[in-house]
């Protein structure tokens, strides 16, 4: 048996944009920190399901791997999009499956043209919001009583020295370094894109839509509405600063 419990819930991580403060794209000017977080019992019992049947429903086989650059782009497998009513159809059944899978986001996003401009030293944006996440997060499970059993954290697999140089910052985040004080019931796990994660993809979905409504809130976005929703809420219904963290 393990020697600690495992909580109830399973965290699936994944960003939009890039961290780089040096090149900044005008068109896409923040970075995005996004955590999924799961019932484990939903995630096999009801999110995996309804994910693997849109799969097999389009594509006669579950290998594809839900992007989102690549769905909005049409490439590899989500060519068959090219063609506007598969196109109509798939979206449609794709944000009723969104509208309906149980998970709770939290996320953090960095604008960073501010945050260049107003520290002369400027942080990493991912250690930013990495610490940011993982605060919300430890409140959440905080107040499900579900802070004391392990909690693991999923991101997806970059490479060795990033992994490695993002495994030290979330520990150094989990041993202190965070508005809370130590959290050693949260540990984070690398898992390669390629073993087609259905949470990793979720996460993939939910990043993007949320970084478009921060850059432009008027802009119609339906898949920020379709999350919204799911977004981490404080005792009076208030997202800003519990589930979604703009910075600076």
């Amino acid at each position: 048996m393990p020697d600690k419990d495992f909580s109830d819930y399973i965290v699936y991580v994944d960003e939009s944009g890039d961290h780089s403060l040096t090149a900044i794209n005008p068109q896409n000017p923040v970075f995005v920190l996004a955590f999924c977080i799961v019932e484990k019992a939903a995630y096999y019992e009801t999110i995996v399901p309804r994910m693997q049947k849109l799969k097999f429903d389009f594509w006669g086989h579950d290998c594809v791997i839900m992007h989102s650059h690549d769905i909005r782009k049409a490439k590899g497998d989500f060519k068959i999009l090219l063609n506007a009513q598969t196109r109509a159809e798939f979206v449609e059944r794709m944000n009723a499956t969104m509208e309906d899978l149980p998970f709770t986001v939290i996320a953090a996003v960095i604008d960073k043209p501010r945050h260049r401009a107003r520290y002369a030293n400027p942080r990493n944006p991912y250690e930013i919001a990495l610490a940011f996440c993982v605060e919300r997060l430890q409140h959440w499970l905080r107040e499900r009583n579900q802070s004391e059993p392990l909690t693991y954290v999923v991101v997806e697999r970059r490479g060795a020295a990033e992994d490695a140089k993002l495994e030290l910052e979330f520990r150094r985040i989990a041993d202190g370094q965070n508005a809370l004080g130590q959290i050693d019931n949260l540990a984070i796990r690398f898992m390669d894109k390629r073993n087609n994660s259905t949470g990793l993809q979720l996460a993939d979905l939910v990043a993007h839509p949320i970084g478009r409504h921060v850059i432009d809130p008027a802009q119609a976005n339906r898949a920020f509405e379709l999350i919204e929703p799911k977004l981490r809420r404080g005792p009076n219904g208030r997202v800003p600063g519990y589930g979604l963290k703009i910075f600076p």
